[in-house]
């Protein structure tokens, strides 16, 4: 049995909340959804990654610049 699929898709506006290491989005058929996972050393790392660093003191004045309550 042979079975042909034609589609026309049309998409105004696609809105994506959220996309992970595991997140597959698809649009239209597909005969085979195969996984697929690739981990990559892109920096060149040959070592642990360090330490954290201690937080910051908590301070009352913001570390981003926001705009004030009259501000447009």
């Amino acid at each position: 049995m042979q079975l042909t699929v034609h589609q026309s898709i049309v998409i105004h506006q696609l809105r994506v909340e959220s996309v992970s290491n595991s997140s597959v989005l698809q649009i239209g058929t597909a005969g085979i959804v195969k996984a697929l996972s690739n981990l990559y050393n892109t920096g060149g790392f040959t070592g642990p990654a360090p330490l954290p660093m201690a937080p910051l003191p908590a301070t009352s004045t913001p570390l981003v610049p926001l705009a004030g309550p009259g501000a447009r």
